[in-house]
């Protein structure tokens, strides 16, 4: 491990604290590109227009037209939570907006696969279905678009995620990905995809006179369902997307949202008056996501249409039920994943460039998580498989990969594709994401194959893990109120939550729940508690210490503490 301490560029901090920011702040937001409070103005009126979107006023007029018409509009999700906060969202949007008949269908993991196939396109139109709308999917569906089109169906997708060579035939495309689209912010999740289509069509509502400016609806309301969206989406906060997951954090602060968002904080153990990023995704997003994995997602899309309180708390313990059980299909799989994966090493103990596991036992819908666990131990790109369970593909194995930086996992998978025609079956994703499915008879071509890509694209400087952090910690600044401040701030994937390093003396240490390490340290001459998630091996005296910051609470006093991402250990 490399504890690298960011640049932090002198003159923009110096300009944010001359425009009033907090200095610690201005170190933080500088050390993250930030050269002015311009791009901190979190207010709705800095978001980017909706009219940057290729196709977005082509959207509009499509389902102006189908509302003035009153069409039968369906809303086909995908099966996590960007898909069903875009799903529900999508529902509460268009009904504010005046459409009468809204529907969705969310395929099954299992059954139905990804996408907008042509079975569930046949669904859509066997509902009555006029209009398919897809959210945060579509963009790879050739073949369900043709399928929807011969059906006589209108299409619109909707959708976030990168192109293939071949764009479906659809009415209408609205994804900052696609070729052509000059919006400036191409991190937007599905959610925001949607919510955008939504305030373009809610503009050209007001043109045609439908409403004015002081009639028509607020979508301000839906800024929750967006906010929670995109952080679980992972995708890079932007200033757009900062901007869009402050004002939806604002209103989940002031109690303004679903029922059923409530529910899972409840559920969950946080507070929402005091709401962060990260419960968005380490506790409500988790939560939604396993009735995708073990389930159906219609719970969780449920959970987040309903306005009945009863009925939300009831929907969100289902999804807190299925989450517990989630964790112990996942903590099986773990143990037998790092298993096969630390058989691969060769003599000198290390990884192979790639790692790819596979056991018949393993469950499909947690394959993705059990693949970033992987990851994240032995800083490998690192695919887990699974059988399908899909009825006539059991001989299909459905893969999920998790990578690291500098290795672009679509790319590496189209790279095998072509190298290897015929293993890959299908394919699809982002740079640090992607998911495959190959023939089982095929497995250890592609692990070769992958093995074979990762070793040509990476060297010893992208092998080594890294943490980035914002250096030495002010003791001025280890406070209860300014941890506080820190965790009302909007950071996440591209926005790293703000991480210290520097020199400490490690005063004791002790075992807690014989997996974490508990820690007294002595931080520029004061005693510091702090802990180790997931570590057991013990510390030297002195150690270089990468750490977060937190605060808990003992005998009624709140005390500042900090949780340990890395360690530096000085050689012997």
């Amino acid at each position: 491990m490399k504890i690298i301490p960011r640049d932090i560029p002198p003159r923009s901090v110096y300009a944010l604290e001359q425009a009033g920011v907090h200095p610690l702040l201005a170190r933080l937001y500088a050390a993250r590109g930030v050269t002015g409070t311009q791009e901190l103005d979190d207010s709705l009126a800095k978001l980017l227009p909706p009219d940057g979107l290729l196709g977005i006023q082509e959207a509009a007029t499509l389902l102006a037209d189908a509302i003035a018409q009153n069409k039968r509009l369906c809303v086909v999700a995908d099966y996590d939570c960007d898909g069903a906060t875009a799903c529900a969202l999508a529902l509460r949007g268009l009904r504010l907006l005046g459409a009468q008949q809204v529907a969705y269908l969310v395929p099954d993991r299992v059954v139905d696969g990804y996408g907008l196939t042509a079975p569930i396109a046949q669904r859509v139109k066997d509902q009555g279905a006029d209009v398919l709308i897809t959210v945060d999917n579509g963009i790879a569906s050739v073949d369900g678009v043709a399928h929807a089109k011969g059906l006589g169906l209108q299409v619109l997708v909707t959708d976030h995620h990168l192109p293939a060579a071949q764009r479906p035939d659809a009415d209408v495309i609205v994804n900052p990905n696609q070729h052509g689209c000059s919006f400036a912010s191409k991190a937007l999740a599905g959610v925001g995809v949607m919510f955008y289509v939504l305030l373009a069509l809610r503009s050209e509502l007001r043109r045609r006179g439908v409403f004015d400016a002081a009639s028509q609806p607020k979508l301000d309301s839906l800024l929750p369902l967006v906010a929670l969206g995109t952080v679980a989406d992972v995708v890079r906060l932007d200033a757009n997307n900062r901007r869009l997951v402050a004002q939806g954090l604002k209103r989940v602060r002031a109690a303004a949202m679903p029922v059923g968002m409530a529910a899972l904080f409840q559920v969950a153990g946080r507070s929402a008056t005091a709401a962060t990023s990260f419960d968005f995704g380490f506790a409500l997003g988790p939560r939604i996501n396993a009735a995708g994995r073990l389930s159906d997602m219609t719970l969780g899309i449920e959970c987040l249409l309903t306005d009945d309180a009863g009925r939300a708390d009831e929907l969100a313990r289902a999804l807190d039920a299925i989450n517990r059980e989630r964790r112990v299909i996942e903590g099986d799989m773990r143990d037998i994943a790092m298993e096969v994966a630390e058989s691969l090493f060769d003599d000198s103990d290390e990884p192979p460039p790639a790692i790819c596991v596979f056991d018949p036992d393993f469950n499909e819908g947690v394959v993705g998580i059990v693949a970033a666990r992987i990851k994240d131990k032995f800083h490998r790109p690192s695919f887990v498989f699974a059988a399908s369970a899909a009825p006539g593909r059991e001989h299909e194995l459905k893969g999920s990969g998790r990578s690291i930086p500098g290795f672009h996992l679509r790319d590496a998978l189209d790279l095998v594709a072509k190298r290897h025609p015929g293993v890959l079956l299908r394919f699809g994703g982002h740079a640090m994401a992607a998911g495959c499915t190959v023939d089982e008879a095929h497995f250890d071509t592609f692990e070769q194959a992958l093995a074979e890509v990762a070793h040509e694209w990476l060297d010893a400087a992208t092998l080594q893990r890294r943490i980035a952090t914002d250096g030495p910690l002010d003791p001025q600044y280890r406070r209860v109120d300014l941890v506080e401040t820190l965790h009302r701030e909007v950071w996440g994937q591209g926005f790293a939550a703000p991480t210290f390093s520097e020199e400490v003396e490690v005063l004791s240490q002790r075992l807690v729940g014989e997996k974490h390490l508990s820690l007294k340290l002595k931080h520029r001459g004061d005693p510091v508690d702090a802990i180790w998630f997931g570590h057991t091996e013990p510390l030297p005296a002195k150690v270089t210490m990468a750490f977060r910051l937190d605060a808990d609470e003992w005998n009624g006093v709140r005390r500042v503490k900090f949780f340990v991402e890395a360690v530096e250990v000085p050689p012997v």
